[in-house]
């Protein structure tokens, strides 16, 4: 019996059926469409932790996908293993004509799909690839000359005299639904089967808040309210659109699309120098820094316990939640690599291991900010007062007293480091690194 052509659409970063463009142009290449999603094992043997809130997250995503299509009695292919040799696999089960994706630009990303393009390839089976998770990438928005921008402001500039609806419109994938191959509902392995367990996830809201967004530039930067959308997550994962955010916020804030197109910054930085995705600073005289990288004081830092309430709370959240508020991430990354004068690449690794929201591009563009050792990076002689942010942005304690209620008691550690000692020193450290180079 014959197999019959088909094309495979598969899912990586892009959580969802809605408004999604590889999905889209597998619906319109004439195949039948299967869905894949593949459990990487070379990504998910790496994660020490085996009741990570991520793979809970994509595992319930993939769930509600799954239970839609069984609906319409589609069967999604879902699998645990190399990406590589599960493609293979379905090409005995199906006469594989191509596989449509979406660009993903992290390093070991850029490798993979280099790897299963050429093995594809060797099959007579396209790959196509397209854009779906930033507004603009790559060469999209570049300087007059051809070069990448290394500063946010031109290249936000850019970003916004570029952008008209055309970058924004969603395609609609819901419409073509019945280009989907028929076939009986395919197993989805459980949390179990691969090794990981269920946690107290608690997903934050899908929803786009008209309100949030409203009031975003007077209320983002208090993490004793409610003042951020939360959808940090559901953008890492691509259960939701980009286009459909950006739509949504080009016309209500300002201040919340700027930090879109820093989020789309950053993957263009990580495009272009893919170094800095493999451990190196942007700027190498970064690289000679002397740091004191002190364990003792980095356990400490981890768990919450430098004596500084607003540190503190900000780590206790992020270890209870896999979330931390923007401005405390600033503040706690500021105070390990300038109070502590700790390798940022030790903030940036356990920001990984414990952010739901973990996207390689915007850690890696944010630690390396907060360091002074990125592209645009705030210069090294700028330390964030501890105390000041505290009074500034948590007057009334609200946030410190969620999350470190013991900070008014005998207890409660006494600063780890003298603010102004620390000032001194990491001032002189950096000096001297600096110029020896």
């Amino acid at each position: 019996m014959s197999k019959q052509d088909i094309v495979i659409f598969w899912m990586r970063r892009d959580l969802r059926l809605e408004d999604n463009a590889a999905f889209y142009h597998a619906l319109k290449s004439g195949y039948p469409v299967v869905p894949l999603f593949i459990y990487d094992t070379i990504i998910l043997d790496k994660l020490e932790n085996k009741a990570d809130r991520r793979v809970d997250f994509i595992h319930r995503s993939l769930s509600n996908i799954k239970t839609l299509l069984d609906k319409l009695k589609v069967g999604i292919e879902i699998h645990h293993g190399i990406p590589a040799d599960i493609l293979i696999k379905l090409t005995d089960k199906y006469n594989l004509v191509g596989v449509y994706t979406n660009h993903d630009y992290e390093p070991y990303a850029a490798e993979r799909d280099g790897l299963i393009e050429k093995i594809l390839k060797e099959r007579s089976i396209q790959f196509h690839t397209h854009k779906d998770q930033v507004i603009f990438e790559k060469d999209e928005v570049i300087k007059d000359n051809g070069d990448p921008y290394l500063i946010f402001t031109p290249y936000s500039r850019k970003w916004k005299e570029k952008l008209n609806d055309f970058y924004v419109e969603s395609y609609p994938t819901l419409d073509l639904l019945d280009k989907l191959l028929k076939q009986p509902a395919l197993p989805h392995p459980s949390l179990a089967d691969m090794g990981f367990e269920k946690t107290d996830l608690i997903s934050p809201p899908s929803q786009m808040n008209a309100e949030v967004i409203k009031l975003y530039d007077k209320q983002r930067d208090l993490p004793g309210t409610h003042g951020t959308s939360r959808l940090a997550v559901h953008l890492r994962f691509g259960t939701i659109s980009i286009r459909q955010l950006a739509s949504f916020a080009k016309d209500l804030s300002a201040v919340y699309l700027s930090e879109l197109i820093w989020r789309d910054f950053y993957h263009c930085i990580l495009w272009h120098f893919p170094r800095v995705g493999k451990g190196a600073s942007f700027k190498p005289a970064y690289d000679h820094i002397a740091w004191r990288n002190n364990e003792t004081e980095f356990e400490k830092w981890c768990i919450g316990e430098t004596g500084y309430p607003i540190v503190d709370a900000g780590m206790r959240e992020l270890n209870e939640t896999g979330f931390m508020h923007n401005r405390v991430r600033m503040i706690t990354a500021s105070f390990l690599c300038k109070h502590l004068l700790i390798d940022w690449r030790w903030g940036e690794a356990y920001f990984a291991q414990k952010l739901l929201d973990f996207d390689l591009a915007s850690n890696n563009g944010g630690w390396q900010w907060a360091a002074g050792s990125g592209c645009d990076a705030a210069p090294y002689f700028r330390i964030f007062n501890p105390y000041l942010q505290t009074k500034k942005f948590d007057a009334a304690l609200s946030y410190i007293n969620r999350w470190v209620p013991e900070n008014k008691e005998l207890s409660y550690p006494r600063p780890i480091v003298d603010h102004e000692f620390a000032r001194k020193r990491c001032l002189e450290v950096y000096t001297k690194s600096l110029n020896a180079r």
